[in-house]
């Protein structure tokens, strides 16, 4: 899970501050000295944590804290402002060219993912209504072309190859490709290396002077720590990169890189990889990664991926069926549908958790478990999946006949299905997440 280690780390810090009443000046000195070893095992630059500490220790020494009713929370809330800040402030937009196309110029070493963060990137943008083509600038390793070919396949995005010829002739072709064939947003997919080397640079300096980007965007493993720091500082002095994607977020358990990148570069991360699939990349708002970080949960991030997935019709009626307690094994059975299309579920119910304050606990779902759920559903009657409670033993036997599966595994699914309903009646019967989930409709 993306910050998980760092995140526990901080649950325990917090639960400390929020147990006692009054905070003494002693006790708010360990809290921090407690925050600085856990920035420092997550292999965030030590520069950063110095930074960090000393301008969050000022503020929690303030009056306004040490005579607040509830300091804890208030400590908690300098922490989250301080790491926003941190992270970057706010959610840094892609440059678009006054004049079509907006060219985008990636870079960033072999295996940080650039290739497919290219096919990810140009399915997004399409999806906000752009027409984009990819155009295969790596002419030295072998099958970056064919790969990234099937990429832009997959994004149902354009492709433009030159052959094995200049990289900046072939760049240069691409633009004229894009206006000839009326399409806005040229996304290159320059050369990578293992290793940061003159003849790189030197070719990626090349490429920027003949294309004039609107954005140079460098790619980092966000599961590298600070080596992925390191790289982008000197990407950035070499290239003077406009933003960073950060790719792996979702397997980046300590948070280095995404804590250190902004402060040691000065230029935002604009974009986060969270996963395998073309959908799976997030516009990097500071303040939710913060969030995720201190164990607090992201509740907007996945109601962004749900308004993707659930028609307004469909939110309508499924708010309705909350605020009347009519939340049936039918909904569920689209909930699966549903989830399934917006990305990690154990991710999405960590996230709920956290933003619950932990109080709803979900077990972990895989595709084999909803598989096996759906089946079960399946298995019912309308008028048991409209009525779980006409559920008995003889029914319960014949369900797991006829899923394939077990009592135990039918009662599971009953249990998980209650657990789903206590959840909504905690947002409110729906009124709330219907009233969030509408304002990105």
């Amino acid at each position: 899970m993306a910050f998980s280690s760092l995140s526990e780390k901080f649950k325990h810090i917090f639960a400390k501050l929020t147990r006692s009443g009054k905070l003494t000046d002693l006790e708010i000195k360990a809290a921090m000295r407690e925050i600085k070893l856990a920035l420092l095992e997550a292999d965030v630059n030590i520069a950063v944590v110095k930074d960090f500490i000393a301008k969050t220790s000022e503020k929690c020494s303030g009056e306004s804290v040490m005579q607040s009713l509830t300091p804890g929370q208030h400590i908690i809330k300098i922490v989250h402002e301080q790491m926003t800040e941190l992270l970057g402030g706010g959610n840094a937009k892609l440059n678009i060219a006054p004049k079509p196309p907006t060219v985008i110029m990636m870079a960033g070493l072999q295996g940080a993912g650039k290739t497919t963060f290219c096919g990810k990137l140009g399915q997004l943008l399409k999806s906000q209504g752009k027409r984009v083509l990819l155009v295969a600038d790596d002419i030295y390793r072998p099958a970056a072309i064919e790969q990234l070919k099937v990429v832009a396949h997959q994004a149902g995005v354009a492709f433009f190859e030159g052959g094995n010829k200049d990289a900046v002739k072939i760049a240069k072709e691409g633009i004229k490709h894009a206006l000839s064939n009326n399409l806005d947003t040229v996304i290159i997919d320059t050369a990578g290396r293992l290793h940061i080397d003159n003849d790189l640079m030197q070719e990626l300096t090349a490429i920027k002077k003949a294309v004039n980007p609107a954005e140079i965007l460098l790619t980092v493993d966000a599961m590298t720590g600070q080596d992925a720091v390191n790289v982008a500082q000197e990407f950035n002095q070499q290239l003077d990169v406009t933003g960073v994607v950060l790719t792996k977020l979702d397997g980046d358990t300590r948070g280095g890189a995404a804590m250190s990148i902004r402060y040691v570069t000065g230029k935002p991360i604009k974009y986060s990889g969270i996963g395998e699939k073309m959908g799976d990349i997030e516009p990097f708002h500071p303040d939710r990664i913060a969030r995720r970080i201190l164990g607090m949960g992201d509740v907007l991030s996945i109601i962004e991926k749900a308004q993707n997935v659930i028609t307004e019709k469909e939110m309508k009626r499924m708010e309705e069926n909350f605020r009347r307690n009519a939340f049936t094994l039918e909904d569920f059975l689209q909930q699966y549908d549903n989830l399934a299309k917006m990305g990690n579920i154990d991710d999405i119910l960590e996230n709920l958790g956290g933003a619950m304050g932990g109080r709803v606990k979900m077990g972990k779902l895989d595709e084999a478990a909803m598989a096996r759920n759906k089946a079960i559903i399946q298995s019912m009657t309308m008028e048991e999946r409209t009525n779980p409670d006409i559920i008995k033993s003889s029914r319960k036997q014949r369900i797991a006949k006829g899923s394939g599966t077990s009592i135990q595994a039918v009662n599971q699914l009953l249990k998980q299905f209650e657990q789903s309903k206590q959840l909504m009646k905690q947002f409110g019967g729906g009124k709330m997440a219907g009233k969030m989930m509408r304002r990105f409709h």
